[in-house]
Order: C-alpha cells, then sequence, then structure tokens
C-alpha cells in the first residue's frame, strides 16, 4: 500500500507523459477499494503538501478519469473506513493446505463431482496456498 501511495506520488509530482498517466490510472483501478482508500489515506498523510490525492488525480488524471476511481472508494462503509486508517491493523501472510482431485478418467474435470469421489478413480495431491490476512485488535473503532 506505500510502494502504491508512492508510486502514484512520484507519477504525479514529476513530469508525467500520457503513458505515466494511464499506467497511474491502471495501477488505481486495479486495486480493490479498501485498499485504494488506504493509498488514498497514506498519500495525503505523507504528501498533501503537493495537494490532496482528490485534487492530483483530477489535475493529473482529468476529472473524469480521477471520478472513475474515486467514485470506487465510496462504496467503503464508514465502518469499514475507520477500520482501514487504523494503526491497529496487522496484515500478515498464510499458508494453507488444501486437496486437489482429478479424476483418472477422461471427460471433463466437471463430471468428477457429479458422483462420489468414493465411485470414481481420483488422483488427490496435497497443495499450499499462500493468503494475506489481516488481524485487528479488539480496540472499539466506532
Amino acid at each position: 500500500m506505500t510502494e502504491i501511495a508512492d508510486r502514484v506520488y512520484n507519477l504525479y509530482n514529476g513530469y508525467t507523459s500520457g503513458k505515466e498517466q494511464q499506467m497511474a490510472y491502471n495501477m488505481l483501478m486495479e486495486i480493490p477499494p479498501p485498499l485504494l482508500y488506504r493509498v488514498q489515506h497514506h498519500y495525503n498523510s505523507h504528501y498533501e503538501r503537493f495537494g490532496d490525492f482528490v485534487w492530483r488525480s483530477e489535475d493529473e488524471l482529468g476529472p473524469r478519469k480521477a471520478n472513475l476511481i474515486l467514485r470506487r472508494v465510496e462504496t467503503i462503509s464508514l465502518y469499514c473506513r475507520s477500520l482501514l486508517r487504523s494503526t491497529h491493523i496487522q496484515s500478515r501472510t498464510d499458508t494453507m493446505a488444501f486437496v486437489y482431485c482429478q479424476s483418472d478418467e477422461g471427460g471433463p474435470p466437471s463430471n468428477i463431482w457429479h458422483g462420489s469421489l468414493h465411485d470414481r478413480r481420483a488422483m488427490c495431491m496435497e497443495k499450499l496456498i499462500s493468503l494475506q490476512r489481516n488481524t485487528y485488535s479488539n480496540t472499539k473503532l466506532r
């Protein structure tokens, strides 16, 4: 999140070509609204002396593109906004195991789940997946 805000700052406050403006726009449209809100909050808390995030977005990207980006932030509830501003959020990456099964019989993979796995020959293997999680302290945020 801080890397994105710093990158947006560099794009907004240097000489920005049309390509760099499009990169900033694409990056801000691709991230989910809660992360976009945190980027905006970080940007304003560190770089507001150069203009707040809304003004700089409108100035660099134009009002139409800036509105498309900023409208996504408006969908976040007030409670969620207070959580996203909180210093009590900690992010961590967990690794979880899951089982992946594949039928030895021919045919599309979706057919394996229409019957019981016991009725079919299936090869199953355990795999690992990394998930990003946020943990919140017990502090009252409302």
